[in-house]
């Protein structure tokens, strides 16, 4: 490897404009001394990357690592070699200016001495001895570019430390009409009215799944900050996303306008029309350990140890018994209604289990829409009402059609979303009532949504059902009779 050179970093620096230390000459003096530090600095610039520098001949080799530090020897991680620097820049932590080289925070995130295996050109092999990071690592150049570098970690992991999980599904709860008698087994949260989200955390940067598995990350740039707030720890969070109405409260027919948008532009102007907020409830996997197995009060405990809260994102209180008072605190504030989770009960992914109950104060059913009847007056020629089911043991069994609660952009989505998967016959498992199939349109059972009702009449029909929106987040397989 070239003998260090500070030329470059003076250049891009002014010490009248910056904190940085700027050494007065240009070069590395002859003889300097050959030391073995080395410093992790998180630097929040324009994206959020890590410095791994180590101490080499008078200066500080230097590589942007831009998701830290493997800490799993599965795992790869870019580093972007960067200009050398002079050694005090060891010891620094500050803020440069906006608009100057590198502009952001930077503090020291770890700092230790290294053992040197190997330095050529293309590989550098250390031994790290820090007080985050400890152990073998490996730099070695990859890609048509100079300064693109791989780091690697050659040891095996610490005991219990995993890589980050792709894909954990969310757990579900079963319904209830009321709390559960026992009390004082369950802790109790607010059921917020919106989407439910995965979100993977690594190196800063977020992931996002929906409930069926696909990715929205690029449909909420709110939760970037989540993400950075969190700086080099890997976390898997679940929690639910919501829009606020005029009132301050989670409103699932405001969170429509952004559930259906990807376009970049079209999403930066609704971040200002609808913003979400992520409502984070638990905390599932943690700096390279599954909490799965854990109880419901220890990972709440981790949960708020990492203290979430911020523009876009926050963690909403949890209590310990009193379900009555909260469910009913839930009707006055106009809530949903109550989760009631089993203090003692392990997380179990994708699975509805009795250890979460949702008890809610307005009844709602996911529903899979099956077809459509024409409407009349208005609507003539567009769609009348929507004929939705449930799936059976049979099939689909038709559970009624939804006539009211549509927006004229809703009917206007509807159309074009229906017009793409019209067939011949129904795909309800029984014939329909003659009065509904009559003029009925059908369509394949793709589509899922929500409707709000009063009650089941004894023929298992939805009794004054009205829409509430589609669920993308939803698959027809997960639709179940809930209440």
């Amino acid at each position: 490897m070239a003998k260090p050179d500070l030329a470059t970093y003076r250049r891009k620096r002014n010490p009248a404009r910056t904190p940085e230390p700027v050494p007065a000459r240009s070069a590395v003096a002859r003889g300097a001394s050959k030391g073995n530090t080395f410093v992790v600095q998180e630097h929040h610039a324009t994206a959020l990357h890590w410095d791994f520098r180590l101490e080499r001949d008078g200066a500080l080799a230097s590589w942007a690592v831009p998701k830290g530090l493997p800490l799993h020897p599965d795992t790869n991680h870019l580093a972007v070699q960067t200009e050398d620097h002079p050694l005090d820049y060891a010891s620094f932590e500050g803020e440069i200016p906006a608009g100057e080289y590198g502009g952001g925070r930077v503090t020291i995130w770890d700092h230790g001495t290294y053992e040197c295996e190997k330095w050529t050109d293309r590989e550098v092999k250390v031994v790290l001895h820090g007080s985050r990071v400890q152990g073998r690592y490996v730099l070695f150049k990859t890609g048509s570019r100079d300064r693109d570098w791989m780091m690697h970690r050659m040891d095996p992991a610490p005991a219990g430390i995993e890589p980050l999980p792709d894909l954990v599904r969310p757990m579900l709860a079963a319904s209830r009409d009321e709390v559960p008698r026992d009390d004082a087994a369950y802790g109790y949260e607010f059921k917020w009215d919106g989407v439910r989200a995965i979100v993977y955390v690594d190196g800063g940067r977020p992931r996002v799944l929906s409930r069926n598995d696909r990715d929205v990350t690029g449909s909420y740039p709110e939760l970037r900050g989540l993400a950075e707030s969190l700086g080099a720890r890997q976390v898997v969070l679940d929690g639910e996303i919501v829009a606020m109405d005029a009132t301050g409260r989670p409103s699932f027919e405001a969170l429509q306008s952004r559930m259906h948008v990807t376009n970049s532009a079209q999403v930066k102007r609704l971040m200002t029309q609808t913003p979400a907020t992520y409502l984070v409830f638990d905390v599932l996997h943690l700096d390279g350990r599954s909490l799965l197995d854990l109880p419901y009060t220890q990972r709440r405990e981790i949960l708020e140890s990492l203290a979430l809260s911020g523009p876009a994102w926050q963690t909403p209180p949890h209590f310990v018994g009193g379900g009555a008072a909260v469910h009913a605190a839930s009707r006055e504030q106009g809530l949903e209604g109550v989760i009631a989770k089993k203090l003692d009960s392990r997380y179990f992914p994708g699975k509805r289990s009795d250890c979460w109950l949702k008890v809610k104060n307005l009844r709602t059913q996911e529903v899979v829409i099956g077809g459509w009847k024409p409407g009349e007056g208005r609507r003539k020629g567009a769609i009348g009402s929507l004929l939705v089911g449930v799936p059976g043991p049979e099939g689909l069994d038709y559970v009624g059609h939804v006539g009211t609660g549509f927006t004229d952009k809703m009917l206007r989505d509807l159309e074009s979303d229906l017009g793409r998967l019209v067939r011949d016959e129904s795909p309800f498992s029984r014939p329909l009532p003659r009065a509904q199939a009559k003029d009925a349109r059908w369509v394949e059972p793709e589509l899922v949504g929500e409707v709000a009702f009063s009650e089941w009449t004894r023929e298992a029909r939805l009794r004054h059902p009205t829409w509430r929106g589609l669920r993308p987040d939803k698959s027809p397989a997960e639709v179940v009779r809930e209440s």
